[in-house]
């Protein structure tokens, strides 16, 4: 299947990944796409780390399989780095999207990606962005406005407006959780490096 687009996404238990791939594959969804969205997770509880998975194609998607050359890796808690592979499986012409302060220089030299790779790194503070438009840490829906730039597999009025309806159903009467969301996709679009 030339033309689908597989996605891993990294984070620990509470940040919110397994989230940000059913909000991203749904956002596919409603925009005509083919989706697939699944986690990889164990027994842990909070803070534990998560894996989760989205495919996207224009096509019937007919693998049920993991995800084990993503086009694209969103990492929502940088110490991950530490203790996994978050480039495992990678192809040229990838990218990586950091929740990070750092430069993408940084974050590279950090992933150990010297300047011939062919892997294209970029980097947002969602947690920073979380706690000024939600008012807490969870870097989730920044990380989803960030990859969108980063990789254009959606346009932003797509997921904002899929992800509105997604937030409304849930948080009806906290019109406040929606509008900082939104505003987080928003922000976290804007100011990817």
């Amino acid at each position: 299947m030339a033309n689908m687009l597989e996605v891993r996404w990294h984070g620990r238990g509470g940040q919110g990944a397994k989230t940000a791939a059913l909000l991203l594959a749904e956002a596919a969804a409603a925009a005509g796409k083919r989706i697939q969205a699944f986690p990889e997770y164990g027994p842990e509880r909070m803070g534990a780390p998560v894996t989760s998975y989205n495919r996207i194609s224009n096509e019937e998607i007919t693998l049920h399989c993991g995800v084990t050359n993503p086009n694209f890796v969103a990492v929502l808690d940088p110490t991950l780095i530490d203790t996994n592979d978050v480039t495992e499986g990678i192809p040229e012409g990838g990218i990586i999207v950091v929740n990070t302060p750092l430069s993408p220089e940084e974050m590279a030299e950090r992933l150990g990606l010297d300047g011939d790779s062919k892997i294209k790194v970029f980097t947002v503070d969602a947690d920073t962005i979380s706690k000024e438009t939600i008012g807490r840490v969870i870097p989730n829906t920044p990380m989803l406005g960030a990859l969108v730039r980063a990789t254009g597999v959606l346009e932003l009025d797509e997921l904002l407006e899929d992800t509105k309806g997604k937030l409304e159903q849930k948080f009806r009467n906290r019109p406040e959780i929606i509008q900082g969301n939104l505003e987080a996709i928003r922000r976290a679009y804007q100011e990817v490096k």
